[in-house]
């Protein structure tokens, strides 16, 4: 036992060495919307975007999202389609509203639909509802924003998005939105979802060329209509369950993309318990194993061995042991305590990463039974995964 002991307190100090100095810095944090375009760059006065909003049953939270869009202190123009999803509780009309009371009617288009179609993922199709509206028009924009109708953005948060999509020629610039964290279980799990995330894809490596990571944030998406025409347009991954990452390495075949996180773009969406976290992640965390039980057995011991091992055999263990995994425990925490930074959170929070860490590897356990269920990709009263 103490020889096997070693050996899982090795790999984990070894795994969290590796993650520390060669997983592309992913836990600095460094890639941020504040450093994507020059200081003081401006977007062109010609430049012209149309944001697409694909909404289901979101009236609680359409006209923020409507209002903080037509609120841009936008040097160009700005125009928003809005596909209501066939929602049931007047997402449009509110929508609708909000724009006649901001005086701005006239840059509102409300699009119906009639659903996804087979082999499409209900986000997907509505969005493509909205470009092939855009792509009918007769003058193109300069961009199409792609974005969720449950954030609020910050009046300069387009200007700096566009000015940098120019700034560093990307066809894909997208931005991690800041999600809510203000209920208990948003204390806890935000900021690690944000964490696995970065690890995932690590943000330096989406935003290198010479990199093969690729990856999107599905809220905040600005993308030139050319190249994602050229590249099949969403049809080209009309099943894909995690789509903005599918977005990414579709976009990254066409040219450059860029993935940062961001302060000026707030989710509204709130996750007041841990049942609500459970959902969220369930939905798509075997998809991201591509629905490989092999996959999903070696990432459930790689959870153990990186997150879980590190403490248990930290006060359990023998040296020595003991000791690599409390270096290995310590390396972790260290890691951590950025993403409790972003957040305004205490970075005591990130000696309890390994129980969330748990939490998360039981996450991915139950969207896999879920899927053997036929009850995979729950979401809006939809089961969308293959």
């Amino acid at each position: 036992m103490e020889t096997i002991a070693l050996a899982v307190a090795l790999m984990a100090l070894a795994a969290w060495l590796y993650l520390i100095a060669f997983n592309g810095g992913f836990w600095r944090l460094a890639e941020q919307d504040r450093f994507l375009a020059p200081e003081g760059a401006a977007a062109p006065k010609d430049a012209s975007v149309v944001a697409i909003v694909p909404a289901r049953n979101e009236a609680d939270v359409v006209a923020q999202c409507v209002s903080s869009l037509l609120g841009q202190k936008f040097s160009g123009s700005l125009h928003i389609v809005l596909v209501d999803d066939q929602s049931s509780d007047g997402t449009g009309e509110v929508a609708r509203s909000c724009a006649e009371e901001m005086g701005a009617s006239e840059r509102l288009t409300v699009l119906g639909s009639d659903g996804p179609a087979p082999g499409w993922t209900g986000k997907l199709a509505a969005m493509q509802r909205g470009f092939d509206h855009v792509r009918a028009l007769e003058a193109q924009p300069a961009f199409v924003l792609f974005c969720d109708a449950d954030i609020a953005f910050e009046p300069v948060a387009l200007e700096r998005l566009v000015a940098g999509a120019f700034a560093r020629g990307t066809v894909l610039t997208s931005l991690m939105v800041k999600l809510r964290c203000e209920s208990a279980a948003e204390l806890w799990f935000v900021p690690a979802f944000v964490f696995f995330f970065q690890m995932l894809y690590p943000f330096s490596r989406v935003n290198d060329p010479e990199s093969a990571v690729a990856a999107a944030a599905g809220g905040v998406m600005l993308a030139r209509p050319e190249p994602l025409a050229r590249a099949g347009g969403l049809a080209a991954i009309r099943s894909a369950l995690i789509d903005d990452c599918a977005l990414g390495a579709l976009m990254k075949r066409q040219g450059p993309i860029w993935l940062g996180l961001t302060q000026s773009v707030h989710s509204l969406r709130p996750y007041p318990d841990f049942a609500d976290i459970e959902k969220m992640v369930t939905r798509s965390a075997y998809a991201q194993l591509g629905f490989s039980p092999l996959r999903l057995f070696g990432a459930l011991i790689g959870m153990a061995i990186v997150y879980l091992a590190p403490p248990l055999l930290a006060v359990f263990g023998e040296t020595p042991a003991r000791e690599a995994a409390l270096v290995a425990y310590a390396l972790m925490v260290q890691a951590f305590m950025p993403s409790l930074g972003f957040y305004g959170l205490s970075r005591w929070r990130a000696l309890a990463l390994p129980l969330v860490a748990a939490c998360y590897t039981w996450f991915t356990l139950e969207s896999a039974l879920q899927h053997g269920r036929g009850r995979g990709g729950a979401w809006k009263g939809r089961y969308q995964a293959h």
